[in-house]
Parts: structure tokens; C-alpha cells; sequence
């Protein structure tokens, strides 16, 4: 039996349960079979846009049927998916249709300017009608093996230049797979699409859904501000999000006891989850499930989760607060790494198996990211000779492993010395947020003001003097760990994918 690519799962849904409802977005609800059409009508646009079929195709547009069409017509001719968010500039949108070699840019807005002179562009009416007449779908292809690019994502990279992560379909079956069966999904139930498409947890949203006859039902701007109203009107089964939106849920007094009755799942990933706003997000979803779940895009959205107890008194207790990350899934292998390369119980958490992706899009940013290990010793990757599937990847994240699996502590860079002594940033924030006027808090290190380094924190709550928050710390912590400088904040800034933006932060305490 032949690996199944991204589209053969939509395609087996529409052979199945033609009349099952695949899509609601905007004014828009489709059956699979009517999104069938839609895509396979852009599919025929996107071929007729150049002499040859598109090898890449960026997909401009955002929470529209434009978007979802457009990224399956993209799969339905065996072509990559190059998601594009249409907030980014006209400059950033150029530089990575250029890094990606977009042949075709399929948008529902006017076309980007700055675009390589080589890329076509498809603008289409977000209509449903309109696309499904768009064309004869005789000269589509399906993709010729499961071994080719099935999406390629942008991650900030270290220099200032965007590393592309491609993921083939080969990288998806075992997760979406795993996915189908942990969360029990198919006819009936109803997915939430918080993330944008330019952020790899939407896949989970759209195949997993697709890939057992369940609706993807995408919020607008707005509804997502709202969340427990939109889950309760929308019948939402699946919640899937970035903590921000449990934090934020309870700053507004939305989580009160019982308000999300008919919710099945709530899933978290992207960010740290605190154990309060899992709390305050169970005490609102009593008969939901609460998972978090952890993976960089390398690895193909997750590579583990943890599933805390319906029973509150059976919660684990981390030192820094957060939800534990859980274990590997069972078809990958794990090992965490001391600084010295070799097996600790903290350390770098390194990953190998079928969801690891095979290298970035620009072969130089593969030097250092993996790792070759005997059972006893590492040797760094250099860049040089085959990326074969026995090395490992290289996270970059610090965790300790414990009863309830592996707890994330933070990035290795989080990790500093101050006074030739070592603290964890995370331990720190927890005892910041457990202060009674502050509902968050990012500890942050950054170049002091007499050379070194400083422990400084930004704080969001009810404001509160500096000098009772720092005088508790110092009845909890030695005075190299207590921050210097606290600065409240209305809000904390956030990037495109709503995670904190701790980049922004560093540079007002500048």
C-alpha cells in the first residue's frame, strides 16, 4: 500500500462522505464534494498560469475559501504549499516567494508588489460558484510520491533571514495518523482554525479533519477574541490554540465555571501553558480534555503531549509552573543531552524518527541543528555529507525529565550565568506570576548597564509598586536571581503566531 500524500486523505473523504460538510468560513459552507470542485476549478486556474505545471505556489490570503481552496488545488497538482500571510509587507512577502521560488502566487487580494519577475499570479473572487467553474479539472495530477514536498514554512532565523522548513508527506503520516486516533476524530466533529496558515499547527486543523470527514470551522479576526462564544455558537468539539488565548480568555472573566458544556477537546501548542490557565481553562470546559502539546516545525507540528488528569488533585507540580510537555511519541525516539553530548536527565532535547524533516531549504542552515549519537557520545553534524535519517535534530530546547515526562524549561538560551551562577528564567517567572497583582510575567536577560549580564522582567496585572513585587522576590530568591529593573506592561507584545514576542521585549530595556 502506497504512503498516502495530504491530498490522498482529502481525496479519500470525498470518495467516502461526498455530502459531509468539509468547510465552513466566511459566508461560506461546503460539502466535501462542493470543496472538491473549488479546488479542483483554481487547480486548472493554476496550471493555465504558466507553460509548465507549478512546481511551488504560494498561497496570499487568510481565513477565506480562496485560502483553503487554494492550498488543496496546490496539493491536487502536485505541487508544494507555500503559505503567505497577507498582513506581512509587500518586502517580506517578495523575499520569500524569491527564497522559496514561488512559480505562482494564488491570492484574493491584489497581486504583492516587488514579486520575482519569473512568479505568476492568480487572483480569484472568494467565491465558491465562481471557482468551481473556473475550469476543466482533466489536466490535474495527484503528487507522484509521498516523498515530495507537501508544504514549506518560514522560521526567524538567527541572522535575520528567514529559514525555509520543508516537510514532505512522507513527514505527515505517522502524525496525522496518531493524531486521527488520540483525539477521535470523524463525522460530527467540529475543529477549530485559531492558527493562520503560515504557522504549521493549522495542519493538524485541516487533515486531521480532512482525513476522517470532520469540519474545519474558521473563526474571523474578531470571533477569535472571543473564544468561548465562538466554540459555543459554532458547536466546536476541537480546540486547538496557543495559551495566549486561555490567558486571555481569563483576563477578560470569560472563563467562568461551565461555560464551554459541549466541548470535547482543548489542545494547546506554541507556547508555554501555565498551570493556571489550564486550570482556568478546565474549570470552563469541564467535560473537555486538556492537552499540551510541544514540537518545533522541524519535526512536524508536535512530537509530544501530555494529558493532564480530569482530577485537578492529580495535577503535577512543575518548579517552574508550567504544564509538563509529556513524552515522545511512540514512533519517534528522544534523548536529552548534557552540554557535554552526553545522556541526562536535563538537558537538549534531541529527536529523530519518521516526522523529522530532511534539512532546510538552504542547506548551510543544517550546520549545528543536528547531531549524530553512539548511546554514549555526540558528534555535531557540520553540514557536510549525507542528512541521513540516524541523525538527530537538535531542538534547542532545555527540558528535565520527570514522573509525568519531559518539562520544558525554556530555550538553551534562556539558560544564562550571572555571578558565574546559573539560573533558569523560568523559574524565575514563576515566582513573578504567583505574586498576587500580576497575571504575567517574561524574565528576561539582557546586557547590563555596567557590562555583564541583568536580570530584568516585564509584568502585566493590576499595577503594582516595584518595590513590594521585588521585596517579596527576596524573601524567595538569592539576590543575583531577584530582576533589577521591573517594568509593568498593558499587554505583552506578540509575533504573527500570537506567541510572546521576547525579541520586543529585550529591546525596551534597552
Amino acid at each position: 500500500m502506497s504512503t498516502p500524500t495530504l491530498y490522498d486523505r482529502f481525496a479519500g473523504t470525498v470518495r467516502r462522505r461526498p455530502d459531509e460538510i468539509a468547510l465552513e468560513v466566511a459566508d461560506h459552507r461546503l460539502t466535501y464534494r462542493q470543496l472538491a470542485d473549488a479546488a479542483d476549478g483554481l487547480a486548472a486556474l493554476l496550471q493555465a498560469s504558466g507553460s509548465d505545471r507549478p512546481r511551488r505556489v504560494g498561497v496570499l490570503a487568510g481565513r477565506s475559501l480562496t485560502a483553503y481552496a487554494g492550498y488543496l488545488a496546490a496539493l491536487r497538482i502536485g505541487a508544494t504549499v507555500v503559505p503567505l500571510n497577507p498582513a506581512f509587507p509587500a518586502a517580506r512577502i517578495a523575499l520569500l516567494c524569491a527564497r522559496a521560488e514561488v512559480d505562482v502566487v494564488v491570492t484574493d487580494v491584489e497581486a504583492p508588489s516587488g514579486l520575482p519577475e519569473a512568479t505568476a499570479v492568480v487572483v480569484v473572487r472568494d467565491d465558491a460558484p465562481a471557482l468551481s467553474a473556473a475550469g476543466p479539472d482533466a489536466a490535474v495530477a495527484l503528487p507522484p510520491a509521498s516523498t515530495e514536498i507537501a508544504y514549506l514554512l518560514f522560521t526567524s532565523g538567527s541572522t535575520g533571514v528567514p529559514k525555509g522548513v520543508p516537510i514532505t508527506h512522507a513527514n505527515t503520516v505517522e502524525y496525522l495518523d496518531l493524531s486521527i486516533a488520540r483525539y477521535g476524530a470523524g463525522p460530527g466533529c467540529r475543529f477549530s482554525q485559531s492558527f493562520d496558515l503560515t504557522f504549521d499547527p493549522s495542519l493538524f486543523d485541516l487533515f486531521v479533519a480532512w482525513g476522517s470527514g470532520a469540519t474545519v470551522v474558521v473563526p474571523r479576526r474578531d470571533e477569535l477574541m472571543a473564544p468561548v462564544d465562538y466554540i459555543n455558537r459554532k458547536g466546536i468539539t476541537h480546540w486547538y490554540s496557543v495559551p495566549w488565548f486561555a490567558a486571555m480568555a481569563d483576563r477578560l472573566g470569560l472563563l467562568v465555571a461551565g461555560a464551554m458544556p459541549n466541548l470535547r477537546w482543548s489542545l494547546f501548542a506554541g507556547d508555554r501553558l501555565t498551570l493556571d490557565e489550564a486550570a482556568a481553562w478546565q474549570r470552563a470546559a469541564p467535560g473537555s480534555t486538556v492537552e499540551n502539546t510541544y514540537g518545533p516545525t522541524e519535526l512536524t507540528v508536535t512530537c509530544t503531549a501530555y494529558r493532564l488528569p480530569a482530577d485537578r488533585a492529580a495535577w503535577p507540580v512543575t518548579a517552574n509552573g508550567t504544564v509538563p510537555i509529556g513524552d515522545v511519541y511512540p514512533h519517534l525516539e528522544a534523548v536529552v543531552l548534557d552540554e557535554n553530548g552526553c545522556e541526562a536527565d536535563e538537558g537538549e532535547l534531541c529527536v529523530r524518527g519518521p516526522q523529522r524533516f530532511g534539512g532546510y531549504l538552504d542547506p548551510a542552515d543544517n550546520a549545528g541543528r543536528f547531531l549524530a549519537w553512539d548511546g554514549h557520545t555526540s558528534y555535531p553534524y557540520d553540514g557536510a555529507g549525507p542528512l541521513d535519517a540516524t541523525l538527530w535534530y537538535r531542538t534547542g530546547d532545555r527540558v528535565r525529565t520527570g514522573s509525568s515526562g519531559l518539562v520544558h524549561l525554556g530555550r538553551l538560551d534562556h539558560q544564562v550565568k550571572v555571578q558565574g551562577c546559573r539560573i533558569e528564567l523560568g523559574e524565575i517567572e514563576a515566582l513573578v506570576r504567583a505574586h498576587d497583582t500580576v497575571d504575567d510575567a517574561i524574565v528576561l536577560a539582557v546586557p547590563g548597564r555596567r557590562g555583564g549580564l541583568e536580570i530584568v522582567a516585564a509584568v502585566t496585572g493590576r499595577a503594582v509598586r516595584t518595590a513590594d513585587l521585588t521585596s517579596s522576590l527576596r524573601t524567595q530568591l538569592p539576590k543575583y536571581m531577584v530582576p533589577s529593573r521591573i517594568q509593568h506592561l498593558p499587554a505583552m507584545p506578540l509575533n504573527d503566531s500570537r506567541k510572546i514576542d521576547r525579541l520586543r521585549l529585550a529591546a525596551a530595556f534597552a
